[in-house]
């Protein structure tokens, strides 16, 4: 689905991508996991080329995302939807609104096909009878749920969930893993979860990668990465990441 060749990005003399190589495959959940400022998060809009590689490739269905401008780069966009960290819902707006805003700003559709898929996005998160409250009206975790509702609400190919779980307790991690497999399932998309979430995130992906220091340093199954003799990969997922992580 998604194939990353060499990828490098550097600001400045900050170098975060050091030659990315990975492949996405279809209608699976991966999960891309590493400590923070590793480069997950770069590495995340580079596939939707909200950034531009310095050099390397990103090809989503065989096509370079680096060669597309205007309509043809707008084409391979509307494969995707985003699940953003913080949810990204627009205050002065209800939670139904937010989900509607998608097809209202993308799609001719009518006002009635709008309205009945909104309400069944809304449905298959569990969030049937808010549709006429506000953001500020809902818990965190709501949020969340009303945010994978906008995701899904135009039936993308691919969704890009930037570590969807950060600042939750425990049970609503759980809760939104289980969303995120449950609607996978459900749906069929191609998934891809920026996480840290240790060994949470193991429970519903089915290929992890894990990025350090610029490059990807193992690349499997979870039953891989958790039997991993790599010592970068070994103190990550041991909780031992606190301290400086050696690759020798």
């Amino acid at each position: 689905m998604i194939e990353i060749v060499n990828l490098h990005k550097s600001f400045g003399r900050q170098q975060v991508l050091r030659g990315v190589n990975l492949t996405i495959p279809h209608g699976q959940i991966t999960a891309i996991i590493g400590r923070s400022g590793s480069g997950k998060s770069v590495l995340l809009k580079h596939l939707v080329a909200l950034i531009r590689p310095d050099s390397g490739q990103v090809l989503v269905d065989g096509e370079e995302l680096g060669r597309l401008r205007g309509k043809a780069l707008d084409q391979v966009r509307e494969k995707f939807g985003v699940l953003f960290q913080g949810g990204a819902l627009f205050d002065s707006m209800t939670v139904f609104d937010n989900v509607a805003f998608p097809l209202r700003e993308k799609t001719r559709l009518p006002e009635a096909e709008i309205a009945k898929r909104a309400n069944q996005r809304l449905e298959a998160v569990g969030l049937a009878d808010i549709g006429k409250k506000y953001p500020a009206e809902v818990s965190g975790g709501m949020k969340k749920r009303v945010a994978l509702a906008r995701a899904l609400v135009q039936d993308p190919k691919i969704i890009l969930f930037d570590e969807p779980t950060t600042g939750l307790d425990p049970i609503l991690l759980n809760s939104i893993h289980r969303l995120i497999f449950d609607a996978h399932k459900s749906f069929g998309f191609t998934a891809v979860v920026i996480s840290h979430e240790i060994p949470e995130i193991f429970d519903i992906a089915q290929t992890v990668a894990m990025l350090h220091e610029g490059v990807i340093v193992e690349h499997g199954s979870p039953e891989l990465i958790m039997a991993s003799a790599n010592p970068v990969v070994r103190q990550f997922i041991t909780g031992a990441s606190d301290g400086p992580i050696h690759s020798k």
